[in-house]
């Protein structure tokens, strides 16, 4: 698909006001921890066919940097994180619904690869946060929302598949003749 990417991990809170030794503290798995307000209003406007500055966000400080990045509406856009199905506001402008399912250990291991590679953790600092929120948050703001997906996919199954079920349903919801992937 010719498709703008969204994702959300921009949408963090900025945590300038915290000290820096008290950031890490902060619990980024709760959907509190993503500016909901702004994220629905790029959305809205990028669905209106409107251009947005999305913030980036610098996870080795824990705060929003100064850069911005344009995000350009295309055909298809694709909406990446945690709470993409999580409010009820955000739902309904989201043609079709994807929900990645993994076991525990998978989502450890690959977060500890992307945490310590692009975020400049340790691997125990990683597994500490996974055992102390990310595991117990996604069971009670993540997984439930598992219900309100079109399409469910193995985080397990080769990229193929996946891909394959996914555009199996676009293309059934596409009003418009999509090119082949």
């Amino acid at each position: 698909l010719s498709a703008t990417i969204v994702p959300m991990d921009g949408y963090y809170r900025d945590l300038a006001f915290l000290p820096l030794e008290s950031r890490p503290k902060f619990n980024f798995d709760i959907p509190d921890s993503i500016d909901h307000t702004l994220l629905r209003e790029h959305l809205t406007a990028l669905a209106a066919g409107m251009s947005v500055q999305r913030p980036v966000y610098d996870f080795t400080v824990h705060t929003r940097s100064s850069l911005f990045e344009t995000v350009t509406p295309g055909p298809f856009l694709i909406l990446e994180g945690l709470f993409a199905l999580y409010w009820d506001d955000l739902r309904p402008l989201l043609t079709t619904k994807v929900y990645v399912d993994a076991p525990d250990d998978v989502c450890l291991a690959r977060r500890q690869v992307r945490d310590v590679l692009e975020r400049g953790r340790t691997a125990e600092s990683v597994h500490k946060q996974y055992v102390e929120t990310v595991r117990p948050m996604a069971d009670l703001y993540v997984r439930p929302t598992r219900r309100f997906a079109d399409v469910v996919i193995s985080g397990q199954a080769p990229f193929e598949q996946s891909t394959a079920e996914v555009l199996a349903r676009v293309r059934d919801v596409a009003t418009w003749p999509l090119s082949p992937a």
